[in-house]
């Protein structure tokens, strides 16, 4: 690391002591004792309203009834996958690639009815990537895909999906409309039994289905159970309401190919939320809407995006020029993002996220190493980054002075929090969209909607009647201490029926490099959780991918030819690794004074005061020295050539 990666950056001393104090208040506005029980989780709810909303919009059950399922019950299979998103077809792209599977030795499971995880579900309006199409669409190089835009459209993203699973011959492997409910060991036979619930006919009984299998491997992501806060009186509201999760375009008209949403057409419509998500419906809702009133809990910090069209010329001479072009590009970007740029190094990206060095605060840094975990150090350290991003913030709150037109408006726009306490957002429309005449803000000042009513919603003491209430609300969360079964939302067992929830719950995350734990032989599972995170999930995803990918070549080499491996992570291993996480854990201690939200499980954290329950959630923490000092730590495990702190034993 350099002098100038480590020293304070020179600012006004009182000026960011204001800030702070103003970032203090405004968070505190938002904190509440309920943090993710303020939600209600649609597809568990009891009311069959709220269940309604997340059904599956885009699976063609006709079709599936009609296809061969090739499948059969209590077969038995190499790998079982959860997941038919991008991690579960990175995973199963490296076992084929590595020749550790044919197509027909693996099978994938998933509650959608089609292939992309998120982009599976997620067809709303205005509906892009963040992040570079060229750097976060997986497998560019090897499927010769060349993205339309810089940042590709959902659709575009979906389709990828698909072609991914074309390519490798996988289209027929995964299991649809299909929710795993448990994986379990059978000690006697070394292999997993796996429950599963599938529902191909929309009206029929689901069938209870049974697979065994060599190795599971837990790829569902996070970003798929959404929710919606809960409002008092939100069910007597007699309008439609919709998540933008499932988008209803029977409610709005139009479909994901064809966005005129006519159906809002001299509508009052409410967007509850302002995230990620509702950055990109908002303006393609006020096109049609007749009126439009956007609910404000916390307000997003909005940057430019930039889109264009790829041309085609420079992808070949300057994208993808070279063999590899793909992870490296997806590396030089993450230098970028934790703060960990070598001299000279070129910004091959250079987009919004590489301009904002202090986002390293949750994404990890090796410019701070191991940071002292003294009060005065952590303050040190905590002022450092409050100095590092105040430049950056001031230029996204005067981008919102420079687009909106109306003074109160723009006040209420601007974000007072640090970077690096919500994932940035990106457009070049949303924030001119509130320069419209039938363009409303509602700030609720950091507490939501008061209540619902049959006509509409109350904000503070004042009804507004609403035609259709569109929640952008987000996802259920895992606390700190949350499984991958947990995560996941299934009941594993490992060795003589151990639970692995119950082990997360008395003791904390015990894992090596974050995807595998003692007692659960041949179980694997992606996750940010004691491993890195990347900011880019794709990246994050193919790390895992390969490196899961390299245990199981090397164990099964070592089992010998003909031989079931059982590889299991040692208990003294993973209590080292896990010491390596805790050792780091002060560093993020900058995302204490957050606001509450998806990084913080809505705020927690502050009210957790026992050191025990502390101990155990810094457990769960990330590697704080950032994806590329990761990446050189697991690579040195590897060279060192004995799989150290796997065991590896032929199956009985």
């Amino acid at each position: 690391m350099t002098a100038d990666q480590t020293r304070t950056p020179e600012v006004d001393g009182a000026k960011l002591h204001a800030i702070r104090q103003r970032y203090s208040e405004e968070a505190k506005k938002r904190l509440r004792p309920d943090s993710q029980a303020q939600f209600i989780q649609l597809a568990s709810a009891d009311e069959e309203r709220f269940r309604a909303l997340v059904e599956d919009p885009w699976v063609d059950h006709e079709t599936l009834d009609a296809t061969q399922s090739h499948f059969e019950d209590n077969s038995v299979y190499k790998f079982f996958v959860l997941g038919a998103g991008f991690g579960g077809l990175q995973f199963a792209v490296r076992l084929l690639e590595s020749g550790l599977a044919t197509p027909d030795d693996i099978r994938l499971a998933d509650a959608a009815g089609g292939f992309g995880g998120t982009w599976y579900w997620n067809r709303y309006p205005g509906l892009h990537c963040d992040l570079e199409s060229y750097m976060y669409l997986p497998l560019l190089e090897e499927t010769g895909y060349i993205p339309k835009h810089k940042y590709s459209t959902g659709e575009e993203i979906r389709e990828h999906a698909e072609r991914i699973a074309a390519t490798w011959r996988l289209a027929d492997k995964a299991l649809f409309c299909t929710e795993v409910k448990s994986a379990e060991l059978d000690d006697g036979t070394q292999l997993w039994t796996v429950k599963l619930e599938q529902r191909r006919s929309r009206y029929g009984a689901p069938a209870n289905l049974q697979l065994r299998a060599q190795y599971v491997y837990l790829a569902a992501g996070v970003l798929t159970r959404p929710q919606i806060p809960n409002i008092p009186g939100i069910l007597s509201f007699s309008g439609p309401m919709l998540h933008t999760a499932r988008w209803n375009y029977g409610v709005t008209g139009g479909s994901p190919t064809n966005q005129a949403l006519s159906g809002l057409t001299n509508k009052k419509v409410a967007v509850v939320g302002t995230a990620a998500t509702t950055i990109g419906v908002i303006p393609e809702i006020a096109k049609f809407a007749g009126e439009l009133y956007v609910i404000q809990r916390t307000p997003a910090y909005v940057k430019r995006r930039d889109q264009r069209p790829t041309d085609l010329e420079e992808f070949k001479t300057q994208v993808a020029n070279k063999q590899g072009w793909q992870f490296e590009r997806q590396c030089n970007w993450n230098s970028h993002i934790t703060n960990s740029v070598k001299p000279g190094q070129v910004d091959l990206v250079a987009d919004g996220w590489t301009d904002m060095p202090a986002y390293s605060a949750v994404m990890g840094s090796p410019s701070h190493g191991i940071v002292d975990p003294s009060p005065e150090n952590l303050e040190k350290h905590a002022t450092n980054f409050h100095a590092l991003d105040l430049p950056h913030m001031e230029a996204v709150r005067g981008r919102v002075e420079t687009l909106v037109k109306d003074r109160d408006t723009a006040a209420k726009l601007k974000p007072w929090y640090p970077s690096w306490c919500k994932r940035p957002t990106f457009s070049d429309t949303y924030l001119q969209t509130f320069n419209k005449s039938h363009v409303h803000l509602i700030d609720t000042d950091g507490q939501g909607p008061s209540k619902a009513t049959e006509r509409g919603l109350v904000i503070g003491d004042k009804e507004y009647p609403f035609d259709v209430i569109i929640f952008g609300t987000g996802f259920q969360l895992s606390s700190r201490l949350g499984s991958p079964a947990a995560r996941t939302g299934i009941h594993i067992l490992g060795r003589d029926g151990q639970s692995l929830d119950d082990k997360w719950q008395e003791n904390g995350a015990a894992t090596l490099h974050g995807y595998a734990t003692n007692g659960f032989p041949n179980l694997f599972f992606s996750g940010g959780s004691q491993g890195t995170i990347t900011g880019n999930n794709v990246m994050m995803l193919a790390i895992i991918a390969n490196h899961v990918t390299y245990m199981i070549s090397e164990a099964e080499r070592r089992a010998g030819p003909g031989k079931r491996a059982i590889i299991e992570v040692a208990k003294d291993a993973e209590e080292a690794h896990t010491a390596e996480i805790v050792r780091r854990a002060p560093f993020y201690s900058a995302l204490a004074g957050c606001t509450p939200g998806y990084f913080n499980g809505h705020g927690e954290g502050v009210y957790i005061t026992d050191p025990r329950e502390k101990q155990k959630r810094a457990r769960g923490g990330a590697w704080s020295e950032g994806t590329l000092f990761f990446l050189d730590y697991i690579q040195k495990w590897r060279d060192e050539g004995s799989l150290k702190g796997l065991t590896v034993e032929p199956a009985r």
